[in-house]
Parts: structure tokens; C-alpha cells; sequence
């Protein structure tokens, strides 16, 4: 966790453009990214994956999406994406679960 990009960024230690905060989440614009709107909604909480879940995380998980949906209207998306990679062989390049928000 120590070394954790995203924790590092949620904690303020690392600069980037926060578009959304609260006490269990942050979201942030990719550093590269893949579509017109690229946000990355991150729970403080670190998760290492969706493979690590627990069911104790099941409350924290549904805001997430929410959060998405918040932004995404925030935005005025007519349509987007939501996009989950999972390990390394899914695309999951941050070893720290996040959700890709991908607008136009």
C-alpha cells in the first residue's frame, strides 16, 4: 500500500485533477486516457482488486457506481462507460481496484 499510486493520490501526496471527493472515494482524470471523458473513481479504501472483495465491502462497492452515475451528470454524458479491468491479464495495470468512467 505503501507504494499504491492511488493511495497516494487519494492521501493528496501526488498531484492530479480531483473531480470528485468524498470520506470513502476520489475520482480523478486518467493520465491517459481513452476517451473523450476519462475519469477514474477510486475507493480510499485499498482493494487491491475486484478478486479481493469481501462481503464487508459490498456497501462501498455500490457507491461507487453511484458516484459514477453522479459525475456522469453531473457532465451532461449522454452516453458512457463503465469498465472494470481485473488482474493483469484483464488490463488492471494499478494494482488498486478503481472503476473507468468512459464519456463523449
Amino acid at each position: 500500500m505503501n507504494n499504491c499510486i492511488f493511495c497516494k493520490i487519494a492521501a493528496k501526496k501526488l498531484p492530479s485533477k480531483i473531480q470528485y471527493e468524498d470520506e470513502d472515494m476520489v475520482a480523478f482524470d486518467d493520465i491517459a486516457p481513452k476517451a473523450l471523458v476519462h475519469i477514474l473513481i477510486v475507493p480510499k479504501k485499498h482493494i487491491e482488486s475486484i478478486k479481493k472483495l469481501k462481503n464487508e465491502d459490498t456497501e462501498l462497492m455500490g457507491k461507487l457506481i453511484l458516484v459514477a452515475r453522479k459525475i456522469a451528470q453531473e457532465k451532461d454524458l449522454k452516453g458512457y462507460k463503465l469498465l472494470f479491468n481485473v488482474g493483469r491479464e484483464g488490463g488492471q495495470l494499478v494494482d488498486h481496484l478503481h472503476l473507468h468512467l468512459l464519456g463523449v
